[in-house]
């Protein structure tokens, strides 16, 4: 099995692909796994902003196990996985992130909605504030 991932992080306030990788040289698969964490990451910063709560640092993983050895046009996904890497400052702000992760995972993300038409998506979170009062 041949996994595929990409990584997206928030810088001044618009997304970016992680280095290495560049947009032009990602293959037809690690594209659409880049255009779902796009869709989740714009979906759960509306979110947080109807809530009020400002993240400081998001990175998002989205990653994809492929059902042959090799890429191939005729691959297929058999799982995907997200995962949230977040950063705000004050302690009492991750349960309103937690919310608004859990409302773009169940119900806003029409990228995640995609997917789960195609397999199954874990998902894992990790949430750092830099201000514990």
């Amino acid at each position: 099995m041949l996994g595929q991932s990409v990584t997206i992080r928030l810088e001044d306030g618009k997304f970016v692909l992680a280095a290495p990788k560049e947009l032009d040289k990602l293959n037809p698969k690690e594209l659409l796994l880049y255009s779902t964490a796009l869709c989740a990451g714009k979906t759960l910063l509306r979110l947080c902003e109807q809530k009020r709560v400002e993240i400081l640092k998001l990175e998002i993983e989205m990653s994809g196990v492929l059902d042959t050895e090799q890429l191939e046009g005729r691959s297929k996904f058999d799982s995907f996985n997200i995962n949230y890497n977040i950063e705000c400052k004050h302690i009492s702000e991750q349960p309103k992130i937690s919310q608004a992760l859990q409302l773009s995972y169940e119900k806003y993300c029409g990228g995640l909605e995609m997917l789960r038409r195609i397999a199954p998506i874990s998902h894992s979170t990790s949430i750092v504030s830099i201000e514990v009062e």
